[in-house]
């Protein structure tokens, strides 16, 4: 898992709007990477809104948020549309960004094992090393904690 410290990966992916990004388009800017698990369940819904409702005091502290999770485009453009998301998802299908952030876990649901996407935050600095990881994320009250980081920078 990437550390506090190290350079962060570097990745393109698809986003939710059929368009690449990379990480190097958010050269000078800190960034705010979360993955999550799914798109449209309650707990990514709550976390995704609160990140939408601070979008101006993030910008304010010269900060993008970028959402990935492994849902496919579709899914993360119904999710941004009907939740009017002002950030971009990627739509990691290949796991490439997930695997490069080691954000897939082993869960259990039911009684059953099976390889999912943890809730995990990164901080990258206008820099691009690694400001801050945030390994075990709740998503209610998450958006604000990050904020409340960036913006004593």
């Amino acid at each position: 898992m990437p550390k506090a410290g190290e350079r962060a990966p570097d990745f393109s992916a698809i986003a939710d709007d059929g368009k690449t990004i990379s990480l190097s388009d958010y050269a000078g800017k800190n960034v705010i990477l979360y993955f999550y698990p799914k798109a449209n369940t309650p707990g990514c819904t709550n976390e995704a809104t609160e990140f939408r409702d601070r979008i101006p005091k993030f910008e304010s502290v010269n900060t993008a948020i970028i959402g990935c999770s492994g849902d496919s485009t579709e899914a993360q453009a119904k999710f941004k549309t009907k939740y009017n998301l002002n950030f971009p998802l990627l739509a990691d299908t290949e796991h490439k960004v997930i695997d490069a952030y080691d954000a897939a876990r082993m869960k259990s649901f039911l009684g059953k094992s099976f390889l999912g996407i943890a809730r995990i935050t990164y901080w990258i600095g206008p820099d691009g090393v690694i400001q801050r990881v945030w390994e075990k994320v709740t998503a209610k009250g998450h958006a604000a904690e990050v904020l409340a980081a960036v913006g004593q920078e």
